[in-house]
């Protein structure tokens, strides 16, 4: 039987060499469609590891509450022939974050936020970096790992200790050949000690241009009181805010170091009346983020007597929805290369078809010698699967090559899985296997001795 088997095989083989341009236009729709479903299938996949990518650098079930520096909106009324003044705002304040708190006992992690734009100073090289205050809560919601070091303590919070933690673009910059933990940086006008580094966090474009996330490696993270002690408290007003104000107000300017600055200059940071840049809080279920959001956005509109001076986002809403519409555009891909399938399909079974009316007489000698009809079946199918199978092995290579060819030209990033080439290939297989039982059994129907009078 193996035997019989083996020889139907090596016919079917001889018959697919004897006529390679026929089997190789036969095998196009085949080729194309499994090379359309291996690149879709690598975009899919690069889509899906991108926005899980993204949801790790915003963190999972949060909500961002950002303060809005300028307001557009006044409501100025007529009364008794004088104007209402705007209504005050206190801004985002960490009176805010503590109200939060016993308003909503359910949040999981509550980190809030400011970022001062600053510069780093250490043995004579100074770089530009942001200075970012936070609490230990924040290294948890966004996933940080700490690669050496610790993390601030409760005494670090409560004296706002000369303390930092940098990320690993700092230690590579400054700290290329010793170990920072214990040095001393000068960020801004004073000296913070360096407790941990933070291990490498990749960022790509599209996430920051997406999201708006910056390159976390080249920030230094202090707690959240030491900012307020020691650099900036936007809540507090100081004499020297009071004599600026004062200087814009009689139009005069401010000569510091033989430049002018007028009432222009640094105007976003001197309009800037929030206490904190950002505020996260992580919501412990997902279902829950929507109704949180809107209480909040109603607590924080009456403790600022109803001006919008903030913002709410929830980025994995806005990431989910991102993937909604790469599942689509997944599907309307999965659709054309499975028509491309089903082309090549019918194409094989439309070239058999006319190859068994090529080869009438061919079948009929082999009847007349004693091969059975099953062998004819299994040769027609033989030629069949070999030529959907190689196709199948040439649209792999086709949709490798795309994939990659996608990646490096409209940088998009795609990952090739085993998974997926084993689906094109065994659809590839199936579908010659199918379309070619057609044409296999109208081959073995045929009579012996009119195939032999065919001309």
């Amino acid at each position: 039987m193996l035997a019989r088997v083996l020889v139907n095989f090596s016919i079917a083989l001889v018959a697919v060499r004897m006529n390679k341009v026929r089997s190789l236009l036969t095998a196009l729709g085949i080729i194309f469609g499994v090379a359309a479903v291996i690149a879709m299938l690598a975009i899919g996949n690069g889509a899906q590891q991108e926005l899980l990518d993204q949801i790790k650098l915003v963190g999972v079930n949060n909500i961002v509450i950002k303060p809005i520096v300028e307001q557009k909106e006044e409501k100025i009324e007529e009364k008794v022939g004088k104007k209402e003044k705007k209504k005050f705002s206190p801004g985002l304040t960490l009176r805010d974050v503590r109200a939060i708190q016993d308003l909503f006992p359910g949040l999981s992690q509550v980190s809030p936020e400011i970022i001062l734009d600053t510069y780093v100073i250490r043995n004579g090289f100074r770089r530009s970096a942001k200075l970012v205050g936070v609490q230990p809560a924040y290294f948890t919601i966004f996933n940080f790992q700490l690669g050496e070091g610790q993390v601030f303590s409760e005494e670090h919070l409560k004296i706002g200790s000369a303390v930092c933690i940098i990320g690993s673009g700092i230690k590579a910059k400054f700290f290329a050949t010793e170990n920072p933990i214990g040095k001393s940086i000068k960020v801004g006008p004073h000296w913070l000690t360096i407790i941990g580094v933070l291990d490498d966090r990749t960022v790509s474009q599209n996430s920051i241009s997406k999201l708006g996330i910056r390159d976390f490696n080249m920030d230094i993270y202090t707690p959240l009181q030491t900012v307020l002690v020691r650099y900036r408290n936007r809540d507090m007003i100081t004499a020297e805010m009071l004599r600026k104000e004062a200087m814009k107000s009689s139009g005069n300017v401010i000569i510091i170091g033989g430049n002018q600055q007028g009432e222009n200059e640094n105007e976003a940071e001197s309009k800037n009346y929030h206490q904190l840049d950002r505020l996260v809080l992580q919501v412990a279920e997902t279902d829950l983020l929507m109704p949180t959001a809107e209480v909040l956005t109603r607590t924080l509109s009456r403790r600022h007597y109803d001006v919008v001076d903030f913002e709410i986002e929830i980025p994995e809403l806005l990431l989910k929805q991102q993937q909604r519409t790469n599942d689509i555009f997944n599907y309307v891909l999965g659709a054309i290369a499975g028509i491309s399938l089903l082309v090549g399909g019918i194409g094989i079974m439309n070239i058999m078809l006319a190859s068994v009316l090529e080869r009438i007489k061919e079948i009929g000698l082999r009847l007349s010698l004693g091969a059975r009809k099953s062998d004819i079946v299994q040769q027609f199918l033989f030629e069949s699967v070999l030529i959907s199978v190689g196709g199948g092995l040439l649209g792999i290579s086709l949709g490798i090559a795309l994939a990659y060819l996608v990646s490096s030209v409209a940088n998009i990033p795609t990952i090739i899985s085993l998974a997926s080439i084993l689906l094109s290939f065994g659809v590839a297989a199936l579908v010659g296997l199918i379309f070619g039982i057609a044409p296999a059994r109208r081959a073995a129907e045929q009579d012996p001795i009119e195939s032999l009078r065919y001309e």
